[in-house]
C-alpha cells in the first residue's frame, strides 16, 4: 500500500470533514438568529420553509431528552467510521467510500456539537408539500450519502472487496 496516497486521501478526508461541519454549524447558527421567534419563511409556498424547531429527540423526534445515549452511539459510528477509513485501500474505485463515509461523520458531528452545546439539535429546513419532519444540513449529509452508500454497497462492491475489514491476521490466512 502506498503510504502517501493513504495520507493524502485521509488529509483530503479531513480537510471535508471541516469543510462539511463548518457549513453545517453556519446554516444552524444562521437560522438561530434568523428564525428562532420568527414565523416560517416561505422559500416555495407550499412546498419548502424555513421553520426553527429545537430538536431534543433523534430523527422525526423520537426518544426525547436523551443527550448522553445520542452522543455515545454517534461516538460509537465514529470510531467505526475513523478505523474503516484507515484501513479502506487506496484504489480508486473507494474514493467514493472516502467521500460516503466522511459526510456521514460531518452529519454525526454537526449534531453532536449541538447537542453538547445546547442540549438539543437546531433544525429548520421543512418540506410543506409531504409535511416532513424538520431537519437540518447535517442530518442531509447522513441521509444522501447513507442512501449512496446503500446503492454501492448493493450494486457496485462485490464481497470480497471488504476483505481489508477482516480482524484475522493476513499472515495467518496465508498459511491456511
Amino acid at each position: 500500500m502506498d503510504k502517501s496516497k493513504k495520507i493524502k486521501l485521509l488529509c483530503f478526508d479531513f480537510i471535508l470533514l471541516a469543510i462539511l461541519i463548518a457549513l453545517d454549524q453556519f446554516t444552524k447558527y444562521l437560522a438561530v438568529i434568523k428564525l428562532k421567534s420568527q414565523p416560517a419563511y416561505n422559500i416555495i409556498d407550499g412546498v419548502l420553509e424555513f421553520n426553527y424547531l429545537e430538536n431534543r429527540g433523534a430523527a422525526f423526534g423520537m426518544l426525547q431528552n436523551q443527550k448522553i445515549f445520542f452522543v455515545f452511539v454517534a461516538a460509537i459510528f465514529l470510531c467505526v467510521i475513523v478505523y474503516v477509513l484507515i484501513k479502506v485501500p487506496t484504489d480508486k474505485k473507494f474514493n467514493s467510500l472516502h467521500i460516503f463515509l466522511t459526510m456521514i461523520a460531518a452529519g454525526a458531528i454537526g449534531n453532536m456539537i449541538d447537542r453538547l452545546r445546547f442540549d438539543y439539535v437546531v433544525d429548520f429546513i421543512y418540506i410543506v408539500l409531504i409535511n416532513f419532519p424538520i431537519f437540518n444540513v447535517a442530518d442531509i449529509y447522513v441521509t444522501v450519502s447513507t442512501f449512496f452508500f446503500i446503492i454501492q454497497i448493493l450494486f457496485v462492491y462485490e464481497e470480497n472487496d471488504f476483505n481489508f475489514l477482516s480482524f484475522k491476521q493476513k499472515k495467518f490466512r496465508e498459511l491456511k
